[in-house]
């Protein structure tokens, strides 16, 4: 097992301990590991200038994305149930460019930057290549919020298609409209088909690349299209917290920013040469106020740079 330097935990040693969590494999990101470049547009609703004046929401621009699924293993089967699955977009141009992060589960599995390296360290696996369960168990025990993304995902049927799931951004964003009203929102990426699942059978049929090549597929077919969702913020919302959910989240209001269509698949490179990096936000999105979000900013780029 790595050893970790006592202290506070940095976006570094959680980095570090991401990657020793999956095994450490060479050149790998240190989350979402398997995934899968792909390009496409963006076309803003007539209603997204009354959320933002950001002008990547605000104007039609080229979609730079990447599908994938969660941790850090590349070869992770795609029928797995117990993972997320992520969706990275940048919309927008040079100057006016906005990456923005989501996944398949409404919160985050740590509140705070050191329990979520404490999530990890319990969770990495030992000389014998095994988890120490009752670590696990003693841990989830003392901090029973970090349960709830594990929680999410185990009530929910198995994704059938990348295109069919719906995706959150877990934080919540400060967005300013042009009459320089400013509330918070969090994004909501919906599937325009509805949302596709397969039962426990279906899934033992299925390939360990099946959501890669279903994607292929329906990206041929002209099938991959998302609205880009905003739920609004109302006074009191929890912001600082991304383990839990806003009130009646799921009932909230919502504007819809725009669409996405994604028209093509692009080379890894493309994707892997850089990073979908959270703190792009062109003006008009704020960066959230959690700790969570501030230490993302740094373990992007720290993860690019060991994977180079």
């Amino acid at each position: 097992m790595p050893k970790f330097p006592d202290g506070a935990a940095t976006p570094a040693s959680i980095v570090d301990a991401l990657k020793a969590v999956a095994g450490n494999p060479p050149r790998a990101r240190a989350s979402f590991a398997k995934g899968r470049c792909v390009r496409g547009t963006y076309a803003p609703s007539d209603q997204a200038q009354e959320i933002t004046k950001s002008r990547s929401f605000t104007r039609p621009s080229r979609v730079l994305a990447r599908f994938s699924m969660g941790g850090g293993d590349p070869n992770v089967a795609d029928t797995n149930g117990l993972v997320l699955r992520g969706f990275s977009f940048r919309l927008g141009d040079d100057s006016h460019r906005s990456d923005i992060l989501t996944e398949s589960a409404p919160v985050h599995f740590a509140r705070t930057l050191d329990q979520m390296l404490a999530f990890l360290k319990a969770r990495i696996p030992g000389p014998d290549g095994n988890v120490n369960v009752a670590k696990v168990k003693a841990f989830s025990a003392a901090n029973p919020e970090t349960l709830r993304q594990a929680s999410y995902i185990a009530t929910r049927p198995l994704p059938g298609s990348f295109a069919g799931t719906a995706y959150w951004g877990v934080h919540a964003f400060p967005a300013t409209n042009s009459k320089g009203e400013t509330r918070f929102i969090k994004f909501r990426v919906v599937p325009a088909g509805g949302e596709i699942t397969l039962t426990e059978e279906e899934a033992k049929a299925k390939s360990a690349d099946f959501l890669h090549e279903d994607l292929v597929h329906r990206i041929a077919s002209g099938g991959v299209r998302f609205n880009v969702m905003a739920l609004l913020g109302r006074p009191g919302d929890p912001t600082m917290d991304v383990t839990i959910r806003w009130p009646d989240e799921d009932k909230r209001d919502a504007v819809r920013l725009g669409s996405i269509v994604i028209t093509g698949v692009e080379a890894d490179d493309a994707c892997d040469a850089s990073i979908f990096n959270p703190a792009n936000l062109a003006e008009g999105i704020g960066h959230p106020p959690d700790e969570i979000f501030a230490a993302r900013r740094a373990a992007y780029a720290i993860s690019l740079a060991k994977r180079r």
